[in-house]
């Protein structure tokens, strides 16, 4: 939600509406966090992202970053606390009052819209924020399925900008340094401002149609996995299909372990081979192997991304001479 009191459309939500946003007790909460409704979701259904619409205005102020710099130092995620707009309204009326406030881009469940240029800041959540972050907002969304498509689109656009801007994914809710960040996240270290979106419209959307709140934890665990192991460069790639330029580079070993499927397994993607180390590749749905967390897998070959340092495990699901062989990024397994 954008930082303007004499903003109507983007004016402070009544006091109680929204959860105020906690702080984890340790960094390492995200990368175990509890299986999300939401992600599984996104998962299973094989939700692929919007394309980014560029339609930038010339009506904006340039002004640089922090430093002088043309480059942010990370990504915040707002919702516009409006239940009725479109994003097509937010964006006309944004042009129209951008002297009060502005962000970059405006997301729902099918569009990623770029209205101003990322390489310069914009006013969003006061200062010292608006000199350091690259800002979107979320429109609200009133279905499941636009949920869920919102939330993928919002996660595949912030791990986008981190690749565009030569950013390492960093959760900036435990300690307020970072690269993704909430509004309310800014708010708690940076100042500025006292909003916590879009805590609480993740919180009772989640809950309305998952029957579990969405939690910025879970919404940067999406983040993560798109920026590590499913991001191409374009949210369009076929989920039947996806070849990248030029191919990741991988070194394998050969290895002889067994393990199981991690609490977060879904947040991840299941291929035929390490993600672009080949053209041509094929994604699996976790259901169509029967997953479940805690199942039984046994590894047979381990690769390293020689770029990136990530590690991928191939492996089946039984011991099966003719076992049909899958790979998936090892955050998807816990190891024996």
């Amino acid at each position: 939600m954008i930082n303007v009191k004499k903003f109507p459309k983007f004016s402070l939500l009544v006091t109680g509406m929204l959860t105020l946003f906690t702080v984890g007790a340790t960094s390492t909460t995200t990368a175990h966090a509890a299986s999300s409704a939401v992600n599984n979701y996104i998962s299973s259904q094989n939700i692929t992202p919007a394309k980014v619409t560029k339609s930038i205005w010339g009506g904006f102020p340039k002004n640089a970053y922090r430093h002088g710099t043309g480059k942010p130092e990370g990504v915040v995620v707002h919702e516009t606390a409006n239940p009725s707009s479109t994003i097509y309204n937010e964006i006309a009326y944004m042009k129209a009052h951008y002297n009060n406030a502005f962000v970059h881009s405006f997301v729902d469940a099918s569009r990623i819209i770029n209205i101003a240029n990322t390489n310069y800041l914009a006013w969003g959540v006061g200062f010292p924020g608006n000199a350091r972050f690259v800002q979107f907002e979320q429109v609200e969304v009133h279905s499941k399925s636009a949920f869920a498509h919102e939330v993928a689109n919002a996660a595949w656009y912030t791990a986008s900008l981190l690749h565009q801007y030569g950013l390492k994914p960093n959760d900036a809710a435990y300690d307020g340094k970072g690269t993704v960040w909430s509004h309310g996240a800014v708010a708690k270290y940076l100042g500025g401002s006292n909003h916590t979106d879009p805590v609480g419209y993740y919180s009772t959307t989640g809950k309305k149609y998952f029957g579990q709140g969405y939690t910025m934890a879970a919404f940067y665990q999406l983040v993560h996995s798109y920026y590590y192991s499913d991001f191409s460069g374009s949210a369009s790639t076929p989920s039947s299909s996806s070849s990248a330029t030029p191919l990741d580079k991988v070194t394998y070993t050969k290895t002889t372990a067994t393990g199981k499927l991690s609490s977060n397994y879904a947040s991840y993607r299941l291929y035929n081979h390490v993600k672009n180390a080949y053209a041509n590749m094929t994604k699996y749905s976790w259901t169509s192997v029967g997953a479940t967390t805690g199942k039984t897998v046994y590894i047979n070959n381990k690769g390293v991304k020689d770029k990136a340092g990530t590690t991928w495990y191939r492996f089946t699901f039984s011991t099966d001479a003719n076992a049909k062989q899958y790979w998936a990024y090892s955050g998807a397994l816990d190891l024996n």
